[in-house]
């Protein structure tokens, strides 16, 4: 059984810093694409970050390139998000998501397994 466990958010102030982690337990993941996605109060929830968990390739939304990082730690099995410049738009529950193919598509409907979140709050 997969399960996806994350953990390390909180309340910080614009400009900080947080580190997000997500540990992966149930099965290999070689070969999973794994993800992070955010929903905020009254949107949709949108996509991230992404990284293959074979070889590492990332991939970012437009509004968080340059700020915030992904990157897997094969053997902790875990995957974490590094933020940093925390704005208060970043302010939203963050899930972690594995999708078993490392191709296609980023919609979160293509995702297989899913974390219970972790709320991030940026006070301005």
């Amino acid at each position: 059984q997969v399960q996806l466990v994350e953990s390390g958010g909180g309340l910080v102030q614009a400009g900080d810093s947080l580190r997000l982690s997500c540990a992966a337990s149930g099965r290999t993941f070689s070969g999973y694409r794994m993800a992070w996605f955010r929903q905020a109060p009254g949107k949709e929830r949108e996509f991230v970050a992404a990284v293959v968990w074979s070889g590492g390739s990332t991939r970012y939304a437009d509004s968080v390139k340059g700020r915030f990082t992904i990157f897997r730690d094969n053997a902790k099995g875990a995957v974490f998000l590094q933020m940093n410049s925390l704005k208060p738009e970043d302010t939203a529950v963050y899930y972690c998501a594995a999708r078993r193919w490392s191709s296609g598509s980023y919609s979160e409907y293509e995702y297989d397994y899913w974390g219970q979140g972790t709320q991030v709050t940026v006070s301005s």
